[in-house]
């Protein structure tokens, strides 16, 4: 699914209205119907509905929805601020329908000063203030008015975007510049702000309208951000010959573990051998030997020759795919081998946990990383190696232009996962949940990642199909134990059935579509 910015959706919506060929007040009145019937489904016809309406499209927006609603039976009162004595002509035409077809509707336009009016817990509050096209900030009229919508007990439902929100960068918006929706109705398409952790508490429950400019056959649009889903996964995932062996899948090469952290090395370990990979090498301190040798014995074990410690880089001719972080500590002994690795690796490199906090302290190893590479990290590991963010956007931002100089996919961990692409492109992962906060889970990502790439999938497609199991093996996980409950060993035990679902669902596509 793309993500589209307000230009791209303005671009969308003048080519449906030339080549539908539809009207634009007809367009929205598509839309308001479509809204009209979610509010319906929300609250019943004696909820007092409260309605403010700003002078532009989205205002217009407002306007029929009120319209459609009082000729449904619901008590409307709209509040309609035309403080520049100027409506969008939707608007205008919609303010008039308004007027001549529902008298029964309590009507005001403000061009100055407002009484505001008292709303109940019960009521129903519309928020058509404004939309995407929002610039600049607020006056301080506005945003006293949003805080007194954010003040009240009511439900709030925004039209397309909860108003002070920007669709892309609100780093230097306040909170109470923008309206707390507890539902968000956003037409068309998802905007790229509400894919960003810090705006989450504005958009509330929000869910796609779909008023089908799709059908008006306008041309495909690059845009910068797709959402990844289970249609595109079910593509990426291949069929296994039924006459293959061990050395068809690849071999992978996990550097992981120091003494009292064999656990990780277990976790990402396990996570590649659910995920389909031929072979796995394990390069770890001699003390994990017994450990590693008991706990995953399919894998082949190669000691460091420090008892403690990863201080000696390995051969990696032999191998289709190479990981390096989890649990190895961040000794000056390990970061020298480490960039010795680094060094002498040209296939694409997994890098986690430990192997980032090594590069933040030596950020220089960055220029180094082979082509193609890819580092998985949260949000603090992000912080240290590239620099602070005042916002969840400036950090999307800054991974992009990373991902674009090093030439490297950036997995920036989050409830929604962005995948930074060497040519700017991110892709959003929409799996997972808050149970996967748990000790170990980034570990098992790295072992997926290590096997898709030993399985010779590119790295796009591997941080793709990744993330997309890791995080549906961890929904799984969490329908079974529940979110508090689950545990990444669950997560693992998990993987066959999320790749399970994925090719039950890519049969069922290939089946319907040939």
């Amino acid at each position: 699914m793309k993500i589209y910015t307000a230009s791209e959706i303005k671009e969308i919506e003048a080519f449906a209205i030339e080549n539908e060929p539809i009207l634009p007040i007809d367009l929205m009145e598509r839309a308001a119907n479509a809204i009209c019937e979610e509010i319906k489904s929300l609250k019943s016809t004696d909820t007092s509905v409260k309605v403010f309406a700003g002078s532009h499209n989205n205002g217009g927006d407002a306007l029929a929805v009120s319209r459609i609603l009082s000729q449904s039976g619901y008590n409307v009162e709209v509040f309609l601020f035309n403080t520049n004595g100027h409506l969008s002509p939707a608007c205008e035409t919609n303010r008039d329908r308004l007027i001549s077809t529902c008298p029964q509707v309590v009507f005001h336009e403000i061009s100055t000063k407002i009484d505001l009016p008292k709303i109940t817990p019960n009521d129903l509050i519309i928020d058509g203030l404004f939309g995407i096209g929002l610039s600049g900030s607020l006056s301080s009229s506005f945003t006293l008015l949003l805080r007194f919508i954010n003040n009240c007990k009511a439900t709030i439902v925004s039209i397309d975007i909860p108003s002070g929100m920007h669709c892309e960068d609100n780093s230097h918006t306040l909170p109470n510049q923008i309206v707390h929706a507890d539902y968000t109705f956003t037409i068309h398409a998802l905007k790229p702000a509400f894919l960003l952790a810090d705006c989450q508490q504005y958009i509330g429950k929000c869910k796609i309208i779909d008023i089908g400019l799709e059908n008006s056959g306008c041309p495909d649009i690059k845009t910068q951000y797709i959402l990844d889903e289970e249609e595109d996964m079910r593509k990426l995932l291949r069929p296994r010959n039924p006459f293959s062996n061990k050395g068809d899948y690849g071999h992978g090469l996990l550097i992981a573990g120091s003494y009292g952290m064999a656990g990780a090395a277990i976790i990402a370990a396990q996570a590649a051998m659910r995920c389909g990979m031929g072979k796995l090498t394990i390069h770890s301190p001699a003390a994990n030997n017994t450990i590693l040798q008991t706990s995953v014995p399919q894998a082949i074990i190669h000691n460091d020759t420090d008892n403690y410690l990863f201080t000696t880089a390995e051969d990696v001719n032999e191998y289709q795919s190479v990981a390096i972080g989890p649990g190895i500590g961040q000794k000056n002994e390990t970061a020298a081998a480490m960039m010795e690795q680094i060094a002498h690796t040209t296939q694409p490199l997994v890098i986690d946990a430990d192997g980032l906090n090594i590069l933040s302290s030596h950020k220089g190893w960055l220029q180094q990383l082979p082509k193609g590479s890819i580092l998985t990290p949260h949000p603090k590991e992000f912080s240290r190696m590239f620099g602070e963010s005042n916002s969840d956007y400036e950090m999307l931002c800054i991974a992009r232009e990373e991902a674009r100089r090093l030439q490297i996919y950036i997995i920036l961990k989050n409830h929604y996962t962005a995948i930074c692409c060497p040519n700017g492109l991110v892709f959003y992962n929409i799996t997972g949940n808050s149970g996967m906060a748990t000790a170990g889970s980034g570990d098992a990502l790295t072992g997926i990642l290590l096997s898709l790439l030993a399985q010779s999938y590119s790295a796009k497609d591997a941080c793709r199909l990744g993330c997309y199991i890791h995080g549906l093996a961890g929904d799984i996980a969490a329908e079974k134990y529940t979110e508090e409950g689950m545990n990444v060993m669950d997560l693992i035990q998990s993987i066959p059935e999320a790749i399970k679902e994925l090719k039950n669902s890519a049969y069922l596509y290939a089946t319907t579509t040939h």
